[in-house]
């Protein structure tokens, strides 16, 4: 990478280039990603909270093996499905792996649409409590009955905090309940108490923002695929090895593939119902990315030539800097 002049002709080494391309799911990140790693012969990091998971293959769209072989991938098929990846696990793991492809010299681009996880990866998380498996058993079976509990309780605990979360997001909701209890304070106090943000890259954000009719177009035509390229067979092998409480069989597709199994929904009703669900986790995966700074938005998917092209003068501008 360039350096620049800093008075008396005494040259600093620039810092390198990170690309983050973030942005709804069926946007095109793995097209845009991959048209990057071979034009800037860069490195992709997965930045998805289930393609970490090993065997989660059709529900996941994770990048197929012709596409994993035209650049090197990491952070994929990372765990077992009975584990659990949280957000400051993966932060840490991920700068490791940004710190190894930055001793190569090439460029990282982390391409997902986790927000919490590029959250922790870039400004990095406030000190909280350790998770208690225990604690979140028993408020996830409480919400399976109630579905209004967990944001019923947060908004008691933490009023100022429940704002910031979606009454649906139970994830959060369960983790926001555990640090309040857990550290006796609301989660909203906990996040002044100041994080560690990555430093020694120059960080350029590209955010895929297509037309929302279109993208619901591809979400839904990608959630049938699923359904007729073998989601179901996926589904009930998982099931049968490792059970219903494994957590990445909560997301959505599996979700309502096991209720297929389970004789609850048609076949019609379960592909109707998992492409509402991608339809609304893209909802909230752009409410939340919308609040990330610096983001350069390309109107568009990441398949289309010109987008791929913005994106690539959007590097080559930082490259040159």
């Amino acid at each position: 990478m360039p350096g620049f002049c800093l008075g008396r002709g005494l040259i600093v080494p620039a810092e390198p280039l990170l690309i983050v391309i973030l942005g709804p799911t069926a946007s095109g990140k793995t097209a845009l990603s991959l048209s990057l790693a071979e034009r800037f012969r860069g490195e992709i990091v997965n930045c998805d909270s289930v393609a970490v998971y090993r065997e989660f293959e059709i529900g996941t769209a994770k990048p197929t093996a012709a596409e994993r072989a035209r650049a090197p991938h990491h952070l994929l098929d990372l765990i077992a499905p009975t584990a659990y990846m949280t957000a400051g696990e993966y932060a840490r793991q991920a700068r490791e792996v940004l710190q190894e492809i930055k001793a190569r010299e090439r460029p990282p681009i982390v391409v997902g649409g986790a927000g919490l996880y590029l959250r922790a990866l870039l400004e990095g998380l406030f000190p909280g409590p350790q998770r208690s498996e225990e604690l979140r058993e028993r408020l996830r079976q409480r919400a399976e009955k109630r579905p209004a509990y967990l944001h019923r309780v947060i908004r008691r605990l933490d009023p100022q905090g429940a704002r910031k979360i979606h009454p649906r997001d139970a994830p959060k909701l369960i983790r926001a309940i555990e640090v309040c209890l857990g550290s006796g304070d609301p989660m909203s106090e906990m996040w002044k108490l100041g994080r560690n943000p990555l430093t020694g890259f120059r960080i350029l954000r590209i955010g895929l923002n297509p037309d929302r009719n279109a993208l619901y177009d591809r979400i839904n035509a990608r959630a049938r695929k699923m359904f007729d390229g073998g989601l179901v067979e996926e589904t009930q092998a998982l099931l049968n090895k490792y059970g219903d409480s494994v957590w990445a069989l909560r997301s959505p597709g599996y979700r309502q593939t096991i209720q297929l199994l389970r004789g609850e929904i048609s076949r019609e009703t379960a592909v109707q119902a998992a492409q509402q669900a991608h339809r609304n986790y893209a909802k909230r995966q752009m409410t939340w990315f919308r609040r990330e700074p610096g983001v350069r938005w390309l109107e568009g998917f990441g398949d289309d030539p010109l987008i791929q092209q913005g994106a690539m003068d959007a590097g080559e501008s930082m490259v040159t800097l």
